[in-house]
């Protein structure tokens, strides 16, 4: 259970190193191809690595919604509390309630808008025809320039709000119960006080 602790940065680490290994590949394919070397020049430039600059943007979607839930889940996601931070204990921690229950209320709107769009978009006609239900008044949805199904593409929306939502009803409730907002130090680095305590 652990990992689902830190699964946003799971995911966008992962992803962060995939699309970083794809431009890496594109670009040198694209400068090797500019040499005249007989046999490796002509295999280089049968090769298509057109679709490597949009799946790097769709993996930069992925990140920036896995992000999002990342940046509430550690107290770096963006607010503006000076006001909120002058009023009086009990007042403040209403506010703060309030704020953490409207970005859940947000993002489920949100997740739910997605999931709409995901599932009309041609998720039903994949799930349908996969369980081997009729799909003759069904679209299959359209596809990306990569071909693959928009669907799975959008599903960054559904699920990354889901986790986003979750976090915030998850530091909602922390809150309730301890008055402790998370708070990110931008000099702590996770795992250095287990390595110095290893090398004691």
């Amino acid at each position: 259970m652990k990992f689902l602790d830190h699964i946003e940065e799971w995911i966008i680490s992962t992803l962060m190193g995939l699309a970083t290994l794809i431009v890496f590949v594109a670009v040198m394919h694209r400068y090797l191809s500019g040499y005249n070397i007989p046999v490796v020049q002509d295999w280089l430039i049968s090769l298509n690595t057109s679709w490597a600059q949009e799946l790097t943007i769709i993996m930069f979607v992925w990140m920036a919604k896995f992000g999002a839930a990342y940046g509430v889940r550690t107290g770096i996601h963006v607010g503006v509390d000076v006001l909120i931070n002058r009023l009086s204990e009990k007042n403040h921690r209403k506010f703060v309630l309030f704020g953490l229950l409207a970005g859940a209320t947000f993002t489920a709107i949100v997740a739910t808008l997605g999931g709409k769009l995901v599932w009309d978009g041609g998720m039903h006609y994949f799930t349908f025809s996969s369980l081997g239900i009729a799909t003759d008044a069904l679209s299959g949805g359209n596809t990306s320039d990569l071909d693959w199904p928009k669907w799975a593409v959008y599903l960054a929306i559904p699920l990354g709000s889901s986790l986003m939502c979750f976090r915030f009803l998850q530091v909602a409730f922390n809150f309730y119960h301890t008055g402790e907002l998370p708070h990110h130090d931008h000099g702590h680095v996770d795992g250095l006080e287990e390595e110095a305590e290893v090398q004691k």
